[in-house]
Formats: C-alpha cells, structure tokens, sequence
C-alpha cells in the first residue's frame, strides 16, 4: 500500500517536477508536433502527381468557402469566389493578348491593393513565375532587376508610370513588353491591359496550361533589399512558398483567424508569410497600403484583427505613439515577425497585453530560420531536436578583422562556445537546399561555404552573427560587416544602439564604425535622431553610456540626424554613413566628440578634427 501511495504521489509532482526541470518541454514538444505535421504535408503534396501548389490550395478555399471574406481593403470586402474570378479574368487576357504561356516570368511592379494578389494568382494560373518589384526603386536599381530574372513582360500600377517612363529606352532596348494596370495610356511603347481584363471570361482555366508543375519549378524571385549594392533576386520555388507558408500555422495561426497585413508585398515577410500564409489557412487578410503606427489599433479593432505582423522598428512606432485609455482593447492574440528589440518587446507586451510574440530569424534566401515559439522575451528562437536534425547547422568562430570564419590547422571552422557569438551556417542538403540568387552565380557563390567540418561538406553562409545560451535559446547578435573591431575588443552595433536608445534625448539610434587615420579597426560612431522637443544632452548620454558600455565600445562620435535613413522593410541603412565618416566640413549634421576627460560630448569641431586625425587627441 505504502508503495502504491508513493507512486502516485510522485506521478502528481511529476508535471510540477517537469516543469522545474525543464520549463520548456511542453512547448518544445508542441512546437515539435507541429513542425513535423507540416513537414509530411509538404512531402505528400511533393509526392503527389500532378503537384499540389500553394494555388490548388486556394482553389480548394474557394470551394470550400468561396463566400467567406478573403481580403478586406480600404472599406471593400473581396470574397474568397471574388479574388478567384478576378483572378481568372487576369490569366485570360494575359495568355490572350500578351501571350504568357507556363514557365514565363513576368515582373509585377504594384503596391499593396488586391489587384496585386489576383495578378499574382492569374500568373499563377498560367504557369508563370512572378518577380516582386520593389515599388521604391527607380532607375538603375530597377532596370537591374530585370537582367536578374529574366523578365520578358512588364506589368506595373498607373501610379509607378512615371518610374516605368524613366527606364522605358533601355527596356525597349532589352525587348520588354509593358503593360500599364490602366484603361488608357498616351505613352509610346506602354499598353494598358486594364480594359482587356474587364472583358475577359471569368471562367475558370484548365489545369492543363500549367502541367508541367513540379516542387522545384520557379514560383517567385523575391529582391533583397539589404543595405548595400543593387538587389539580388533570390530565386523561390514551389516547395519554398509551402515551407514558407507554414510559419503561420507553426506559430498557432488557425482559419479563424483575421491577419492583418501592412509590409510591402515585394517582401518575404508580407508575401511569403503574410498572403500565402494565409491561403495555407483558410484565414481572411486585412491589407494596408503600407504601415500606420497613428491607424494600426482602429484597423485592429474595426476588423476584428487577431494576427498582427511586425518588422524592423514597426513595433517601436506603435509604442511611440501617444498612449490612448483602450490600448488594450482589442483582440490580438499573436505578433509575427522579426528585430525587435527586448526592450520594445517588453513595452510592447506591457502596454498592449499579453501578445504571444513570434519573433523569428530567417533569410529570403537562406536555408535555416528560428522561431521563437516560447514567451521568452529577446530570443529568435530554441534549438530542439527535430530542428537540429532536419536541418543541420552550426554557430563558428569568425574573425571580424579579417572578416572570415576561423580554420584550424587542418583548414577546418571552429564551433563557437556556448553562449559565445558565431556564424550562423546551414547545411547545404537535399530537405535544406541553397537555390541562390537568379543571374548572379558569383553572389550565390559567395554564401556558400566548403570545408567546414570535413573536407567537402558544403554550407550556407547566413553572414548574421548569433548565439545559444545554457538554456537551449538562440538570440540574434549582429550582422557580419555591421560588428566592429576597436582596441583588440568586438562591438556589436545592436547591443550598442540599444543602449542609446536607453538615453531620454534619443529616440532612434543607428551605428557603425568608422576608420580613422593611424588606427587600426574602427572606432564607434552612431548617428541618432532626437526625442521631439529635447536637445542633445551631451552629460547624460556619457553617462548612460559609460556606466553600461565598456570604453572600446561607446560611440566616439555623433551625429545628430533628422531621420534615419532606412529600406523599404524598415533596416537602417549604414554604407553611406560609413563612407561620409565624421568630417565636419563634408557634414551638415551637427556632431559631437567623446570627451573623456570632461565626461561629456563635446561639438566636434575641424580643430578637434585636425587633431584627432594629427594623433594629438588619445583615442
């Protein structure tokens, strides 16, 4: 009997037992579980004959609800049966008057309004690839866009004709086709196609023009923005657009839900996890032409959002603006989306109630991603088993001066320590392949990386820093190029523009280092933009700074902006600053210089200049 009590007493402390030890299980399991759902979904899908695609999935939504809201736009409801009509009538006109036929690829330059996803599906239809043009570029980056992919045929919104007219000689020249979403246009060697969809059927196509359908075929090219150089077309496939889409699902999105979406559709993060995400579903889209911190809230409320999405400083507008009584009156229940700050996250949660968090870390183009899939604030994600195994990577020691993985002597990389920052690399394999960017091997060749482990292997160069705690936790550092040597030390640009940003004058911090004459490294500089109606506090930022920073790291120099310059998907951009450095006569920006000895920042001057560049001032 004693026996029989003492088991059953150690099974009902089991669960608190459990959770002492290992706080995490549950969720690690629960993660797992549906990671590895939605992994044999995409083998069937794979294995089937023909191809079942992400379409067939929103074919099979209009069947199932063709009369259920699918996107919600400025005050207009489109119906699951209205976007596939519309759809149909794209496809029709463009196989009839343009001559699109499957494994074409056609540039789509539109901004975020339906017509963009019916566009995309009537490609869709025909068999055709889509290349997502970034609405912001102009000129030289946009005509690059098309030596990339490919692109025959040019469809673009009337309000980005101008931008069309400004490259139109070189795309004759190239032989590119231009069709205007317009009932009329005056432009020599510009059709508009609008009339032509209104007129054409909205019966639905056969299957049969878009046969040949494979996971691997070409879905989409998607263009990095990053921060430097023309964009790279990262090429997706069909497979790629599934995996994609389960983000949402992975993260405990249901067809319930309404998904509120206000990033660019040229984007992975608006396109990929955003629209598709929510054809895998079954859920209904909120679109927004692009992000409002001032509109956000009253969109949630007046649609009933449930699903938000973030990137970049998204989130840290939306705790800027003024705080309002019904802050939390909403029903929200799950963020996604990427680089938020711990302490954003923590105001956000704070002021807005309790959001589940998604964060994740992943690359258009890359091979392996993270999701943060606890309630723990400030982490990318968790490694697990499945993941690990499925997926196979590795953090290794880089040498920021040199800007290289470190080998050994058998020319070997070296993994980083726990809890110690490394390169983030990923297993080039046949379930985690590397496509690389379309038309441009020499990039693609350059995030590749061989000999890492043993001689041969072959991985993908993430080129961001991260790091695994002792807690199994993955947390984003910096990006390679971005971390910063002075004084023998590493300094990593996030950690230091967090804590600027910590400083009650300073609302936005952007930083990087810079050369200096006689020096080697570089030494810390930031440009900032000022909290409105406050001054630059030359006493307090030093201290804040110098009681949080070590001396390597704190910014020697700053300049104060009037805003930072950013992409489209809200990074902040740092080549040109780098390359202005901290001259004042080339700069209009006030500047400042550290004063140690005065413990404040001090006007940087051209004497002071003169003399740090002289070697008179001790850095």
């Amino acid at each position: 009997m004693y026996v029989w009590f003492t088991l059953l007493a150690g099974l009902a402390l089991l669960p608190a037992l459990l959770k002492t030890l290992c706080p995490y299980l549950l969720q690690d399991c629960v993660y797992m579980f549906r990671a590895a759902r939605f992994g044999i979904r995409l083998e069937m899908y794979k294995r089937r004959t023909p191809f079942y695609s992400i379409l067939d999935c929103f074919l099979d939504s209009v069947r199932r609800h063709p009369l259920k809201p699918f996107i919600h736009f400025e005050g207009k409801t489109y119906s699951y049966s209205d976007v596939d009509r519309e759809s149909n009538k794209v496809a029709h006109a463009l196989r009839a008057v343009v001559g699109l036929k499957e494994g074409d690829t056609v540039a789509m330059f539109l901004g975020n309004e339906p017509c963009f996803a019916w566009t995309w599906l009537g490609l869709a239809k025909l068999g055709c690839a889509a290349a997502l043009l970034n609405f912001n570029i102009r000129s030289k980056s946009l005509l690059h866009c098309f030596s990339c992919c490919g692109a025959r045929v040019l469809i673009a919104a009337e309000e980005l004709r101008g931008a069309v007219e400004e490259i139109l000689p070189a795309l004759k020249e190239k032989g590119i086709c231009v069709y205007l979403l317009s009932d009329e246009c005056s432009t020599d060697g510009i059709k508009n196609i609008s009339q032509a969809i209104k007129q054409a059927s909205d019966e639905p196509l056969s299957p049969s023009v878009r046969a040949n359908l494979k996971p691997k075929s070409t879905a989409l090219y998607i263009y990095t923005s990053g921060t430097t150089g023309l964009p790279k077309a990262a090429l997706i496939t069909q497979e790629r657009v599934w995996a994609a889409s389960f983000i949402q699902g992975v993260s405990g999105v249901t067809a319930d839900d309404v998904f509120y979406i206000n990033l660019p559709f040229y984007h992975s993060a608006g396109f990929l996890i955003g629209l598709t995400g929510c054809i895998e579903r079954g859920n209904s889209v909120v679109l927004r032409r692009k992000f409002s911190a001032s509109q956000f809230w009253d969109d949630c409320r007046k649609y009933n959002v449930t699903v938000m999405q973030y990137i970049g400083e998204t989130m840290r507008y939306l705790c800027n603006t003024p705080k309002k009584d019904n802050d939390k009156d909403h029903k929200v229940r799950i963020a996604i989306g990427n680089g938020v700050r711990a302490d954003v996250w923590n105001e956000f949660l704070k002021r807005f109630g309790n959001i589940y968090v998604r964060e994740l870390y992943a690359a258009t183009e890359g091979n392996i991603g993270f999701i943060n899939y606890t309630s723990k604030v400030g982490v990318v994600g968790r490694v697990n088993v499945l993941h690990r195994n499925l997926f196979p990577y590795a953090l290794i020691k880089f040498d920021i001066e040199k800007e290289e993985p470190v080998r050994n002597a058998d020319g070997l990389c070296v993994r980083a320590a726990q809890g110690e920052a490394g390169l983030l690399v990923g297993k080039i394999t046949k379930k985690s392949p590397f496509v690389g960017y379309a038309g441009n091997e020499q990039q693609t060749e350059k995030k590749r990386l061989r000999d890492v482990f043993v001689k041969g292997d072959l991985y993908f160069n993430s080129g961001d820093l991260l790091k695994i705690d002792h807690e199994n936790f993955v947390y984003f550092q910096d990006r390679v190029g971005d971390t910063f040597r002075w004084k023998g030390e590493n300094v990593a640009t996030t950690e230091v523009s967090d804590i600027l940003t910590m400083v009650d004058c300073i609302e936005e911090a952007n930083v990087y280092g810079v050369t200096v004459k006689g020096h080697e490294g570089r030494i810390g500089m930031a440009a900032v933009t000022l909290t409105e109606g406050k001054e630059f506090d030359c006493v307090d930022t030093c201290r804040v700074l110098s009681s949080l920073l070590p001396v390597y790291a704190r910014p020697y120099f700053i300049r104060i902006q009037n805003s930072l310059e950013m992409t489209g998907t809200f990074k902040l951009k740092k080549v040109k600053l780098v390359a202005e450095g901290f001259d004042p006569a080339l700069i209009q920006d006030p500047l400042y210089f550290l004063d140690l000895a005065q413990k404040k920042y001090i006007p940087l001057t051209q004497d002071i200049y003169n003399s740090v560049l002289a070697g008179e001032i001790k850095l």
